[in-house]
């Protein structure tokens, strides 16, 4: 079959889909489309975008077992028709995460996370392997285990969420409990270090885990901790562990860290294709090692406080947060608000992106998910 072939029958194909997923109209075959061999039926499959695909598990049998199926997100690599998604989670609801699909600007919603720790939250987030994963934390509320009120315990559970079956599960713990600590992949792996652990105690220790094995290794410690919160980002192909308030950066290097200076503007960091920005005073700066170049004002964010900075995609997303009580006014704004600045154009500018429909409030994590 010629090129123009295969892609007459795929959008043919794709027509059949959405009729039969809009149409809600049932179809009982034991191949997954009558008269195409299942793996051209796949490459069609995989051109359906991602948001359809509850949609399509009532169709029949068959498309369910393929929805669920690695060989359709193989197919979705090999097509080139794989999505990155934006997963966010909120103070509010307890536990629930939110996927944002920039293509149709809508918000999907997760199973809620079934971790026994209530308002989960200073946990570490990040995507490899096709999975969500989310490590460690604490939280305000009771901890399950010994009943304490004071929120002073962190715990050591990794979740995963497969998009594939779109299921949380457990995976294997970290080696030590810890909450607000750096987190972030390199080479496919999650690397974690630094934070607080139970009692609020401040640690040095690092370790790394392997999502094909389930294990997790312990690595060089860091060379110091600090009694406060700490970052991990990638710039450049390396791991770097900020803590808030230094003007320091703990590098991996092949033989442990390096404490390498900086003189970086302080405020909320993210990357966008390996490059460092930082909102600071009103302002978003894109950071080099020793000197910074303002991108644009971020004065409109001056008020808001515990929202999130993400690079998503090429761009920069600021997400939800709140607004504190000024004046005579003593409420407290709750924000569902997405503002992305678009770097790809000459003038970087703000945009309105879709609200987050479930979640509000301050912002607990998010990362960028390939399906």
């Amino acid at each position: 079959m010629t090129c123009l072939g295969i892609l007459l029958v795929n959008a043919f194909c794709y027509g059949i889909l959405v009729f039969l997923v809009f149409g809600r109209f049932l179809l009982v075959m034991s191949a997954l489309i009558e008269g195409l061999p299942d793996a051209v039926a796949i490459r069609c499959l995989a051109r359906v975008p991602y948001y359809l695909f509850p949609k399509l598990e009532v169709i029949c049998r068959s498309w369910r077992e393929a929805v669920h199926s690695t060989e359709l997100y193989k197919a979705r690599e090999e097509i080139k028709s794989s999505e990155n998604l934006l997963c966010v989670c909120a103070f509010e609801p307890e536990n629930v995460w939110q996927l944002y699909d920039p293509t149709r600007d809508l918000w999907i919603t997760l199973p809620v996370l079934p971790s026994k720790v209530r308002n989960l939250a200073q946990f570490g987030v990040v995507s490899t392997a096709r999975k969500l994963f989310v490590l460690g934390g604490g939280s305000d509320a009771v901890d399950p285990l010994t009943g304490d009120q004071d929120g002073s315990f962190a715990t050591n559970e990794v979740w995963a969420y497969d998009p594939v079956i779109r299921q949380w599960a457990q995976r294997a713990p970290m080696i030590v409990p810890r909450a607000m600590f750096a987190c972030c992949v390199i080479n496919g792996k999650i690397l974690v270090a630094g934070g607080f652990t139970t009692c609020r105690k401040s640690i040095s220790k690092a370790e790394i885990y392997d999502p094909e094995k389930d294990v997790w290794v312990s690595i060089p410690d860091l060379h110091h901790t600090h009694n406060s919160a700490c970052t991990g980002l990638v710039i450049g192909g390396e791991v770097h562990v900020v803590h808030k308030g230094l003007t320091t950066a703990q590098v991996l290097v092949k033989d442990g860290w390096r404490v390498h200076e900086h003189s970086w503007a302080q405020g909320p960091l993210t990357t966008v294709n390996g490059s460092l920005y930082v909102m600071s005073h009103g302002l978003i700066y894109k950071q080099d090692r020793e000197s910074r170049k303002v991108v644009t004002s971020a004065s409109g964010f001056k008020r808001r406080i515990g929202f999130a900075m993400m690079g998503f995609r090429d761009d920069i997303y600021v997400i939800g947060g709140v607004i504190g009580p000024e004046g005579w006014n003593s409420d407290i704004k709750k924000m569902s608000d997405v503002d992305v600045l678009t770097l790809g154009n000459e003038k970087p500018v703000w945009q309105k992106a879709a609200s987050m429909t479930r979640c509000r409030g301050t912002i607990l994590g998010c990362a960028e998910l390939r399906i």
